[in-house]
């Protein structure tokens, strides 16, 4: 394992990889005990990781590196801000490892879910490599009723001659996806106008599904009329990788590019008017169906969308012994070179480059420092270091007289500011015997967010039309966590291990200072608080273990209390005023039990399953600013977590692999009044996958898949991918 664990941990390798239909990298560890990847579609650029009872938006209680350099993005804590995982390919995978909760004091809060590190793969001998993939998706749900076709394509090349200590890797990858729509339109509800047949256009074609989710305060259904579109998603990837190796000493230098574009240009309606032409809205801005009457604003449906983000990575690692003491020291920067997103005011606008708005980024992006300094003592294995980061982001929103090409601009916000963090620790595994180790640690931080800011266009008072800025006061805090673990081997085959931690995890720049849209497309000002408390928690992990031959079982209990958790739901502000943005919730807990086995050949030889089990109550505890949240499940975590993975050796060219992933369903909101399995809830999932790898030489291999075999239909606000058949092929050389 490339990173310290601390209570539950496990690797993965190309054995466990072979058992996957990977498009991502983020694929690769879907089978993960108590562990999961909201990956909406191949290519999804928002695929937000989440351990145990953290929350499928939470994404800034993961830690996620690529070769020990950082790729979480921390400017913000939504599904919005993913790591980089397409900074590397699935091919370019070597090992990933995975640590549960914040148990070493090496790592910082943002650890309080976990930590996932990607090693990839070192340039150690020549060689050249090529991967293709084809696949697609019959996809019907609604009116939409479409096959969804991609493909990805990868070459590269390794250099690394037997006497020399330098080793070059580079490689290329594109991949070009067609997804099934990822929402929904629904006719808009007017208390006014429901139940008044005949008071607008009269159309057809809409779906009424009453497993959908009310109107607010209502038992109505709102009926689906079309969908968001296809995201048509292109990305590129360049990587090279220059290694030195001279004795203990070690450099490495580590650069990679990812453009990522993504099209929304063809919006489905389902309703047709009275001559059976489909029907966008008019400007009545009302239709008649099944006897009511809906709103339906043409300025706002059916919008036509572009984005691109443009991202690159740059770091240098430096290892080796300084003074008797082992030393290793990385800098690294992730930038967003371009960042954006372009959308028309509903459809006639779309397809005529009308009106829109346009969202920028930039500066944007992060920089991060580590280094750890060990050495062996006798009996003490002494660890101490610093590590620090740099996060700052600027967004700029404009109104635009032509969308398609961003011009005619009117600035409505902008929004920005930094935050950053330095932290010391220091820890020791002390040997209190050949069974039994102890590890004490203890890290602290001192963090500061500052230049933060809003500029936005005042719609009222002696200011109405001109743009105001408000700037927010540079705050600190500071916070200290110990951290302690005991390893005990039991004998016969058993190990045992207690973590206890405490975790501090600041505010993101984009919960104090970046604000969102509403779903109209308008300026959310309350989406964001520059006065956030840090969460803090407290941590407990019991771990026992046993191998049994072929069979090894491992049993883990864990305890996680979080005061001021950070979270976005509708609540009171302290004006008494409802309002949905970033607050504080004054006591979550979660605890659970997992259950992991790992078989190799057995019952029969060149048999290998990877199962795995886990029980989760995850529970708000205290919240002032919205007690029906009290004593209710936190949303998006599921009771129950099945993950399983099946390898058989059926011949020595022939592999058959069987995965499959369960979680029960989870509450859909903060207070758990939504429960269901449709369009806009959390729902329960079920993905039975198939593989077939095949060997047609020792350096040549196809593989053919079916990811969610049984078709099952499942939601996490948006539709997860239904049947999916993927062919592969690889080549070494």
């Amino acid at each position: 394992m490339s990173i310290e664990p601390r209570g539950l941990s496990v690797s993965l390798g190309q054995d466990q990889f072979d058992g996957v239909n990977a498009f991502n990298t983020e694929d690769l560890i879907k089978y993960a005990p108590d562990f999961f990847v909201r990956t909406r579609y191949i290519g999804d650029n928002n695929a937000v990781p989440g351990f145990r009872g953290t929350h499928s938006a939470q994404s800034a209680r993961s830690l996620v590196m690529v070769d020990g350099f950082v790729v979480s993005n921390f400017l913000g804590n939504s599904f919005g801000f993913p790591p980089a995982w397409g900074i590397v390919s699935p091919t370019e995978v070597k090992q990933f490892d995975i640590v549960y909760g914040p148990y070493s004091a090496r790592y910082p809060g943002n650890s309080m879910g976990g930590i996932v590190n990607i090693t990839t793969r070192a340039p150690d001998r020549n060689e050249a490599f090529g991967t293709v993939q084809a696949f697609v998706q019959p996809y019907r749900q609604y009116g939409t009723r479409d096959d969804f076709y991609g493909y990805a394509a990868e070459a590269g090349f390794a250099l690394k001659a037997d006497n020399s200590p330098f080793g070059f890797r580079a490689s290329v990858r594109r991949l070009r996806n067609d997804s099934q729509p990822m929402q929904y339109y629904q006719f808009g509800y007017s208390a006014g106008l429901y139940g008044r047949p005949n008071a607008g256009t009269p159309v057809a074609g809409a779906y009424a599904d009453p497993a959908l989710i009310p109107v607010a305060g209502t038992k109505v259904v709102a009926p689906v009329i079309g969908d968001y579109s296809s995201v048509a998603t292109r990305q590129d990837q360049v990587r090279a990788q220059l290694r030195f190796d001279q004795g203990e000493f070690h450099a490495e230098a580590l650069f990679t590019y990812w453009w990522n574009r993504e099209e929304t240009l063809h919006p489905k309606t389902y309703l047709r008017d009275a001559a059976g032409n489909p029907f966008y809205g008019d400007a009545t801005g009302q239709v008649s169906f099944a006897g009511h009457t809906y709103t339906l604003n043409p300025a706002t449906s059916f919008r036509l969308g572009l984005a691109a983000k443009d991202e690159w990575l740059a770091g240098l690692k430096l290892e080796g012994p300084v003074a008797g003491f082992d030393v290793r020291a990385n800098l690294s920067t992730l930038r967003f070179d371009r960042q954006e997103s372009r959308s028309s005011n509903g459809y006639a606008a779309g397809i005529a480059n009308g009106a829109g708005q346009v969202t920028e980024q930039g500066p944007t992006g992060w920089y991060t420092g580590d280094l750890l300094v060990t050495r062996t003592l006798g009996s003490h294995d002494v660890a101490f270091g610093l590590n620090g980061n740099l996060y700052e982001t600027d967004q700029s929103v404009f109104d635009t007289t032509n969308w398609r090409a961003a011009s005619g601009r009117t600035q409505r916000t902008r929004t920005f500011g930094r935050t950053r963090t330095i932290g010391v620790f220091a820890e020791d595994a002390i040997a209190l015997d050949v069974d039994t180790l102890l590890i004490l640690g203890l890290r602290a931080d001192w963090w500061r967010g500052y230049d933060g800011g809003l500029t936005a266009r005042a719609t009222s008072g002696a200011q109405a039309g001109q743009l105001v800025m408000q700037r927010y006061a540079a705050r600190t805090e500071t916070a200290f966590s110990p951290k302690l673990a005991l390893k005990r081997g039991l004998g016969d085959g058993w190990a045992a291990e207690l973590s206890l931690a405490l975790a501090t995890r600041f505010p993101t720049v984009g919960e104090l200072f970046q604000g969102s849209l509403n779903s109209d497309g308008s300026f959310n000002q309350n989406s964001f608080d520059p006065n956030l408390k840090p969460e803090k928690s407290r941590d407990a992990n019991f771990l026992l273990r046993k191998r049994f031959g072929p069979v090894t079982l491992t049993g883990s209990l864990f305890y996680q209390r979080i005061r001021d958790a950070i979270f976005s739901y509708v609540g009171f502000n302290q004006a008494g005023v409802s309002t949905s943005n970033f607050k504080n919730i004054d006591l979550t807990r979660q605890f659970g039990a997992e259950l992991i086995a790992e078989v190799r050949d057995w019952p029969a030889q060149g048999l290998d399953i990877d199962a795995n089990a886990a029980w989760i109550d995850a529970e708000t505890v205290r919240n002032r600013a919205d007690r029906a949240s009290e004593g209710v499940q936190f949303p998006r975590i599921p009771s129950w977590r099945f993950n399983g993975n099946l390898r058989w050796r059926l011949a020595p060219s022939l592999q058959a692999v069987v995965g499959v992933r369960y979680a029960s369903r989870p509450n859909t909101d903060l207070d758990g009044l939504q429960r269901g399995d449709a369009y806009g809830y959390t729902s329960e999932l079920f993905a039975l996958d198939v593989k077939a790898n095949i060997d047609l030489a020792h350096n040549l291999r196809l593989s053919a898949g079916v990811n969610n075999l049984t078709n099952d239909s499942a939601w996490v606000f948006h539709p997860y991918p239904q049947r999916t058949f993927v062919i592969e092929a690889g080549i070494k050389l």
